[in-house]
C-alpha cells in the first residue's frame, strides 16, 4: 500500500498537530476562535462602561451630532490641559471630569488626543490626593487604559499602579471600589500582556477583591485574574501563591455568569501549568464544581470552559485522572460528547482523548463502560481535522487496551476492535484513507493495519492482497484490471 506523496509532510507539519501527545494535550487558551470571543466579550465590557458612565454624566457628549460636538470638545483641550495643571482643586475637578467625560464617549473616543497632552502623569497624581479629583482620574486612567496595550503601558510606565491601589482599602466607597477594580482590570488585560513583574503587585489587592459581595467588583476581580494567569507556569505559580484559589473555587458556583466565567477561566488557565499546579485545583475541592457545571443549566459558553478546563486535568497524571473519576465526572462529559453542541463535543473529545493517553488500563476500561466508544466514532466525520485526529488518538489508545487485554486471555478478539465495529467507526476510519490530511490518512491506515488486517487476511483467499487500502465488510472488491465500462 502506497502512502501520499511526501510533499504533504511540509504541509502537515505546518498546519496539524502531529499528535497528541503528552506535551500537546495540555492546552493554552488558543485559537483564533478563542481569541475573537474574548475580544467580543471584552469589547462589550468596554461599551457597557463608555455607556453607563456617559449616560449618566452631565454634558457628555451624545450620539447626535458627533464629529462636530467633539471637534468642539477637542478645540477646548488646551483650556483643559491648563484647568488641569492648575492649583484650584475644584477647577482641577471640573477639568478631569471634562476630560474623563471625553474619554467615556461610546464611539472612538479620542484616547491618544488626549494622552498627547500630557495629562496622564498628572491624573496619576491626583490619585494620591484626598480630595474630589481622585475617582474621575481613576475613571478616565481607566478608559486610556483600556483603550490599547500601548496606553495601558503608557499609564504603567508612568507608574499608575501603586497610587491605583492605595485607593482599594477598606475606607473606599462603593463607587471608587466598582471604579478602581474596573481600571485595574484594564491595566492587566491585552495581548501582548503587560510586564507581569510590572502588574504582579496586583494580586494581593485582588486577594481581597474577590471577598467582596458586591458582583461588579466580583467580575472585574476575576477579569484581571484571569488575564494575570493566562501565561507560563511561573505566572500561575504566582497566582497560586496569592491566596485566591480557596475563594476562586467558591466562585464557581456563584449565581451569576458575568462573575462564574471570569472565575472559570481562571482556574482553566492554572490547569494549563504543570501536575503541581493543576493538583492545586483538585486539592482545593474544584472538580465537584465542575461536575456541576456540566450538568447544570448554564449556557453553552460555561459547558465548554468547563469541558476545557477538565480536557486539562486528564492530561496530567494517572491519579489526576483518577480523581476526575471519582468525582463523577466521565459520565456527564460522555454525554456531552453525544448530544452537545459541536463546541462543547470538541472539548469533551479532548478530555476523554487525554485520559486515554495518560489512563491506566483500567481507566481506560472505565472509560468504554460508560459509553466513550460511540461518540468518539461519531466525531470522525466532523469537519474539523484537529479533532478527528484527537478521536482517533482516543480510538487507538482504546484498542491498545483491548489488544493487550485479547492477548492476556488467549482469545483472538479484540472486544473493544468490534465494539467500534458495531459503532458504525470500522466504516469511518476506512472512508479516512482518502482524507486530504495526510496525518489523518496514516493514522487510519495504521489502525486498520494493526487491528483489523489479520482479520481480513483470514477472510481473503489465499493469493489475494487488498488493492487500493482497505475494503472491509460487504464492500465489492476491484477487478485486478480495474472495471471496464463499455
Amino acid at each position: 500500500m502506497s502512502l501520499r506523496p511526501s510533499e504533504r509532510e511540509q504541509m502537515r507539519k505546518g498546519n496539524y498537530k502531529q499528535s497528541v501527545d503528552a506535551e500537546e494535550s495540555r492546552r493554552r487558551r488558543e485559537g483564533q476562535m478563542v481569541d475573537i470571543r474574548k475580544a467580543k466579550r471584552e469589547e462589550s465590557l468596554q461599551k457597557r462602561r463608555h455607556v453607563g458612565f456617559a449616560a449618566s454624566a452631565a454634558g457628555a457628549v451624545a450620539p447626535t451630532g458627533h464629529s462636530s460636538a467633539l471637534q468642539q470638545k477637542l478645540e477646548g483641550l488646551p483650556a483643559l490641559v491648563q484647568a488641569v495643571l492648575s492649583n484650584d482643586p475644584n477647577v482641577q475637578l471640573e477639568a478631569t471630569t471634562q476630560f474623563r467625560k471625553l474619554l467615556s464617549i461610546e464611539r472612538s473616543p479620542p484616547i491618544e488626543e488626549v494622552i498627547s497632552t500630557g495629562v496622564v502623569p498628572r491624573f496619576i497624581e491626583f490619585l494620591t490626593r484626598e480630595d474630589h479629583p481622585q475617582l474621575q482620574a481613576v475613571w478616565a486612567l481607566g478608559n486610556v487604559a483600556g483603550d490599547s496595550p500601548k496606553c495601558r503601558d503608557l499609564v504603567l510606565g508612568h507608574g499608575g499602579l501603586f497610587p491605583l491601589l492605595q485607593q482599594l482599602n477598606e475606607h473606599a466607597k462603593l463607587s471608587m471600589l466598582r471604579n478602581a477594580t474596573w481600571t485595574l482590570s484594564n491595566f492587566c488585560r491585552g495581548k501582548p500582556q503587560p510586564n507581569f513583574e510590572q502588574v504582579k503587585p496586583a494580586l494581593s489587592a485582588l486577594q481581597r477583591l474577590i471577598h467582596s459581595q458586591d458582583e461588579e467588583v466580583l467580575t472585574d476581580a476575576c477579569w484581571a485574574l484571569s488575564y494575570l494567569s493566562d501565561g507560563t507556569n511561573d505566572k500561575i505559580q504566582a497566582v497560586i501563591e496569592s491566596g485566591v484559589f480557596p475563594r476562586l473555587v467558591e466562585l464557581l458556583m456563584h449565581p451569576s455568569a458575568s462573575v462564574l466565567i471570569p472565575a472559570l477561566r481562571t482556574v482553566g488557565n492554572i490547569v494549563t501549568g504543570d501536575d503541581m499546579q493543576t493538583q492545586c485545583v483538585i486539592d482545593h475541592q474544584a472538580l465537584p464544581c465542575l461536575l456541576n457545571l456540566l450538568t447544570n443549566n448554564h449556557k453553552k459558553s460555561i459547558k465548554k470552559e468547563a469541558c476545557w478546563t477538565i480536557s486539562n486535568i486528564t492530561a496530567g497524571n494517572r491519579e489526576q485522572i483518577q480523581a476526575v473519576i471519582n468525582a463523577n465526572i466521565i459520565a456527564p462529559l460522555v454525554h456531552l460528547l453525544q448530544t452537545a453542541e459541536f463546541d462543547i463535543k470538541k472539548e469533551a473529545a479532548w478530555a476523554i482523548s487525554n485520559a486515554t493517553s495518560g489512563g491506566t488500563h483500567d481507566q481506560i476500561k472505565y472509560l468504554v463502560a460508560q459509553g466513550c466508544i460511540k461518540p468518539l466514532c461519531d466525531l470522525l466525520v466532523c469537519p474539523d481535522p484537529r479533532i478527528v485526529t484527537v478521536c482517533l488518538e482516543g480510538l487507538e489508545n482504546i484498542l491498545k487496551v483491548g489488544e493487550a487485554e485479547k492477548n492476556l486471555g488467549g482469545g483472538d478478539v479484540n472486544v473493544y476492535a468490534q465494539m467500534i465495529d458495531d459503532a458504525e467507526g470500522l466504516d469511518k476510519i476506512e472512508n479516512l484513507q482518502s482524507h486530504d490530511n495526510t496525518e489523518i490518512y496514516e493514522k487510519a491506515v495504521k489502525m486498520l493495519e494493526s487491528y483489523w488486517l489479520e482479520e481480513e487476511d483470514d477472510a481473503m483467499p489465499s493469493g489475494e492482497n487488498p488493492q487500493n487500502g482497505f475494503n472491509f465488510g460487504n464492500q465489492p472488491s476491484v477487478p485486478s484490471g480495474g472495471f471496464n465500462f463499455g
